[in-house]
Parts: C-alpha cells; structure tokens; sequence
C-alpha cells in the first residue's frame, strides 16, 4: 500500500462510520427508542428496592452519588430500625415517644440499599437546598419542628454521615410548607410557609425577617400560595410563582421589578399542586433569554372538598420572563394531572411525572393515578411538544418524589395518602423506589452515548476547562456540555433546579474514540449559584451519565 492509499482508506472509512452514525440515528428516531414492550410506548421502568423502610416526602441526590430520602416524625414507626439499637425518645411525639424507628433513609442507586439516618424533629412539609460544599440544609417543618435548622454532609455510600440538628441556629419564625433558594453568595434565601408571608436569609444576616406582601396578595382561602415556585434569574434577580400570579422581585432594595399576567386556568401551587421549572439556560443566546413553564394543578376549591373527583388540570402555561410585554403561551397535556413532578432532563427536555388525574393534594384527596409520564420537547413547535411514556404500574400520588439521577434515570419514590403508614386501600403508602429511564437511555443510542473520561473536579467562572470523553461511533454533530444542578424535592416542586447548557468548542479527536472539548463555564454566580452540579455530555440528544463538578469563586 502505498502512502497515497492509506489517506485515501481512511477517508473512505470515516465517511462510512459518518452514514453509519446517520443510519443508527435515523433508527433510533424511526423506532421510538427504548419502547416499552407492554406498553409500545417509549422508556422503560425497574424496581430498585422493594422497601426503602419509609415513604419518601422530601428527596435529595448527594454529589457522592447517594439519595437523601426523609419523611416526617409524628407518625409512628416506620419500617426500617434505627441503627446499632438507638431510639429516639421524645415526650412530645404525638405518636410514639419511644421511637426505634428511621425516619430517614440514605440510598445507594450503585447497590440498591439503604442506611438508615436520625431525625429527631419533625421535618413534614419543610423545605431545603444545597450549599456550594455540598451540605444539603434543611428548614422548618410542623410542630418541634417549624425553626428548626438541620444539616446533612454527605459522604461516600459506606460512610457514617448522619443528620445535624442544629442547636444554636434556628429560623426567625416557623415556616412550613416554603421555599428555599441558593443564591449568588452562597446564603440561602427562605420564602413563604402557611399563614407566613415573610422570607428571611440562612445563615441569619441580621435583617430578620422581610415582609414580602405578594404572598398574602396571592392566599386564598385554600392557602394555594404554599410551597411557591422561586428561581434565581440570570441577573441576581427572583421570578416568584404563586397560585395564579408572579412576579420579579429584587430581594437586595426588597422591591418588585415587575408583574406578569395572571396565567388561565386552575390554582397552581399547593395544594392544588403543579408543578413548574425555568426552561433550559443557553449559552447561544448568553443566557438572555428566560422562560418558565408551569403544568397542571386541581381545580379551585377541589381540596376544600375532600370527596370531589374534580379532573386535574390539562393546562400548561410558557411564558418569556424576558419579553419586554411577556404573555402566557397554553398549551394542552394528553391527560390532566395535578401533584406532578416536571424534571429538566440532560437532553434538554422536561419529563413530567407522578400524580393524579383527579382531585387535589392533601390525605385521601386524589383519585385516578397519572401512571404514564410526558415527555415536554421545549424545542420543538407547538402542537408537537407532549409525548405519552410507558407507565408506571406503582401511583405515586401525594407526598411522592422525582429526582433526575447522575446515570440519567428518574428515581421515583414515596406516595402517602394518609395521615399514618397505611398499608391497604386505594392508595397505599408505598415503599417502594423505582426508576424511569427516558427513551434516551435506551441501548440502541449506546453507540452515541458519550462517557467523560477526565475531568477538572472544580471549575471557577467564566474561565474555560477541558474534558476528554469516548464514543463508539464517530461524533457527526456538536456535543453539547449541560450542566445540571441537584434540587431539593417536595410536593411537586424541585427547589433550586436549574440547567445550563454551556458554551462549547468543536471537539477534538486525541484517540481512537477519545476526544477533548472545551467549555466556558458559568459566567458568574447570578447565572449558576455556587455548588455542586451533574455536567452532561449529550450527543445528538444522547446524554452519557455525568459527572460531578463543582462551580466556584476562584480560591
């Protein structure tokens, strides 16, 4: 072979591996991806564990790769023992005041089991947020619990960490049923809870707490106010959902920007319970443009009424916070639901899952469980945007979680419709942890999943870093690098969720399928709070399973 042939050979072998790449593409699109056998829908569903020991109310993944899962005291022993014998003994327990039992649990998705943590006060309805190291704080709650500051620092699945209930530190007033969300400095901001139309900082900044009067313009007489949707805007500033209305509100003068229209349809917040995210951040507009999509929710007056089999809203509004004359977009789900969870996806999709197609949140409230999941394609037109997934066979109703986890799958677990464990009827407590994987997690798109093989462990802002990934099959289009953050879940609102898909170079080939990319990271921390984050590398909308980074101030 002479020198002229080999050039000539290899051009015609990477033109073949690129129609190859075209080919397996077009299949994977023609056939759906990961269809469901049973079902002929997309995506596909596994039983990780059949009893986790608790139901989980509030669910968190750690950068260690392990899932907080906690629930509530007051209700009496779960199913899973304290560790080494201990018990908890509390002679205000409105239940059981010696209790042996977890109400927290730590699970490990690389080996499917669970350790069990101590909780002593009462954590129902609280909310919570990551710090920039990691540590998951954890706020208020019901009874011993609506002050109360508790911390859990992670670390890996065979250590000993356990939670912290904080004895010096505590909230300015009890909050129940609020939100938390990580801002630029690190600090938390705290908003609303029942009958609390406040918001205060952690770690105290001396102010106390501030009267913010949107939320006592938005109660009702069903409370549809609670658990408010709060995101972090790219210029510092904070866009607030509740029941029907929102607003911008610039939490340093404590003024409001600006207001938006009321959006059509039913209440939105609990606990009439849908659900919302703030739609993709790109790098292709310098993050300029901003979008929020709300889902779902029960029709007024349905959680007054315990007994009414009123359908859930079919509604979804879109809306450009950015526009100068920003108006609701409605768009129509293929079935109604309240109480479900919408999770921004690494492909830059939402997938909308858990809840009921009838009723409201609350104990005994729901009827007809939302078993199949959405899939919401922001990018696509109009009119094409839902696609039905394979369902579930296990409801998850109220007090029910789901968390995108770093291999790409959906961790789904809890459902307690009644005031104790209770393990008959309609809805029993559940149990039991699954997970969904979208269709792109279906092996036939093996070929273009990419795997980051190195990585920096930190990246500072608006500075550049490299990573090196492989893929079987030639890259034919650009990889993108999507940076995800790790939320707080409740009630069917993921606190402090938010993607980047950042800024990108063409990739390099260094080996035989192993290639360099290059990436600017956040441009400051309005952008991306200071924390842990799952960066993607997705490639033709096929994620690989990520890896943790951490976005930070330079040391």
């Amino acid at each position: 072979m002479t020198s002229k042939e080999g050039p000539t050979l290899c051009s015609i072998l990477e033109k073949l591996a690129l129609v190859v790449a075209a080919l397996a593409a077009f299949l994977i699109c023609l056939v759906g991806s990961g269809v469901n056998g049973q079902t002929g829908l997309p995506g596909t569903w596994e039983i990780l564990l059949q009893n986790a020991g608790i139901a989980s109310m509030h669910t968190a993944v750690t950068h260690y790769n392990t899932v907080v899962l906690l629930d509530r005291t007051d209700i009496g022993a779960s199913q899973i023992p304290l560790a080494n014998g201990a018990c908890r003994n509390d002679p205000n327990d409105l239940t059981l005041k010696h209790d042996c039992t977890a109400h927290s649990v730590l699970f490990d998705p690389a080996t499917n089991t669970v350790r069990p943590l101590t909780i002593l006060t009462d954590t129902w309805c609280s909310s919570g947020q990551f710090a920039p190291d990691g540590t998951l704080i954890q706020t208020g709650g019901d009874f011993d619990g609506t002050k109360v500051v508790r911390t859990f620092s992670p670390c890996p699945a065979d250590g000993t960490c356990d939670w912290v209930e904080s004895t010096t530190t505590q909230l300015q007033v009890g909050r129940w049923y609020a939100t938390n969300q990580l801002l630029p400095d690190g600090t938390q901001i705290i908003i609303g809870g029942r009958a609390v139309f406040t918001y205060e900082y952690l770690p105290p900044n001396g102010q106390g707490q501030i009267a913010l009067p949107f939320l006592s313009a938005t109660d009702d007489i069903e409370e549809d106010n609670l658990y408010p949707y709060v995101f972090l805007l790219p210029d510092g500033t904070l866009y607030i959902f509740a029941n029907r209305d929102s607003i911008i509100y610039n939490y340093l003068t404590s003024t409001v920007v600006s207001t938006f229209p009321t959006i059509p349809g039913e209440p939105r917040n609990y606990p009439s319970a849908g659900s919302a995210v703030m739609l993709p951040l790109l790098a292709s507009n310098q993050f300029s443009v901003v979008e929020v999509l709300v889902c779902g929710g029960a029709q007024y007056g349905a959680f007054q009424n315990s007994t009414t089999t009123a359908p859930c809203s079919t509604t979804c509004g879109r809306i450009t916070v950015t526009d100068p004359s920003p108006a609701w977009a409605m768009e129509t789900m293929p079935m109604p639901r309240c109480m479900g969870d919408m999770i921004l996806l690494p492909s830059q999709d939402i997938l909308i899952i858990n809840g009921a197609q009838a009723g409201s949140q609350g104990w005994g409230h729901a009827t007809n469980a939302a078993l199949n999941p959405v899939l919401y394609s922001s990018n696509a037109a109009p009119g094409l945007r839902f696609a039905p997934l394979a369902p579930t066979t296990i409801p998850r109703v109220y007090h029910s979680t789901a968390n995108l986890l770093p291999d790409g799958r959906i961790l789904c677990a809890g459902s307690n419709t009644h005031q104790f464990y209770t393990f008959s009827g309609e809805f029993p407590t559940e149990l039991r942890l699954d997970a969904f994987s979208p269709p792109y997690l279906a092996p036939a798109q093996d070929l273009l999943r990419c795997t980051i093989t190195a990585s920096p462990a930190q990246i500072v802002y608006n500075t550049n870093f490299t990573i090196t990934f492989t893929v079987p099959l030639t890259p034919v289009a650009w990889i993108e690098l999507n940076l995800v953050s790790a939320p707080f879940v409740t009630h069917s609102f993921s606190q402090g969720q938010r993607l980047l898909n950042l800024a990108t170079t063409a990739y390099v080939p260094v080996a035989n399928n192993t290639y360099t990319i290059t990436a600017t990271a956040p441009t400051t921390p309005q952008l991306a709070p200071p924390a842990y984050y799952m960066l993607f590398a997705v490639n033709q909308g096929i994620p690989g399973p990520s890896i943790w980074v951490q976005v930070s101030a330079p040391q």
